[in-house]
């Protein structure tokens, strides 16, 4: 089971490395912007996903001037925000990348896109929006169920995918 884990794993990076190439570039362009400026790069988890704002704040090669959001009032124009989700209907994360819109921040979003007929999507609310592609667990059972979602784990590598294009932009400013 670890090979075949691991083997589509392996595939859900390739993709986002080839798909999503374009938009975190762009994505670590706006975030870099309040690393280099007076702002903060304010990251806003829900859920699981609470483990990237986590990773960035607080793991061993923290990205340069970020902190977690708490709440919406306290980002100024000056900051730069990056929301990670699940999925790209998540009702609550649309609701807070509406306000900050409203507050004309500018917005990176990590989830997976999925596609529903007159449903809104995170996608719509943000500037740069990356994709996890993982729309189902991995794994088939013998039953036809599937296991094994790996959601965090392709929203860490969407995010290290921005810190280290992040940290090239911060270090060609230098």
């Amino acid at each position: 089971m670890l090979k075949i884990f691991t083997t589509q794993l392996t595939g859900y990076f390739k993709r986002i490395q080839e798909q999503e190439e374009f938009h975190i570039e762009d994505g670590a362009r706006i975030l870099a912007q309040a690393s280099i400026g007076d702002g903060t790069i304010y990251i806003y988890g829900t859920d699981e996903m609470q483990a990237v704002g986590l990773e960035a704040t607080m793991g061993p090669e923290p990205l340069p001037g970020a902190k977690l959001m708490a709440s919406v009032d306290e980002v100024e124009n000056v900051d730069r925000v990056l929301l990670v989700s699940r999925f790209s209907s998540d009702p609550h994360m649309i609701s807070v990348a509406q306000q900050l819109q409203k507050k004309n921040i500018p917005i990176v979003g990590i989830s997976v896109l999925e596609h529903k007929e007159n449903s809104p999507s995170l996608e719509e609310f943000v500037d740069v929006h990356i994709d996890t592609k993982l729309l189902k667990p991995l794994i088939p059972d013998e039953e036809g169920n599937r296991y094994g979602f790996p959601a965090i784990m392709t929203a860490l590598y969407a995010y290290y995918g921005l810190y280290l294009t992040v940290k090239e932009i911060i270090a060609e400013y230098e």
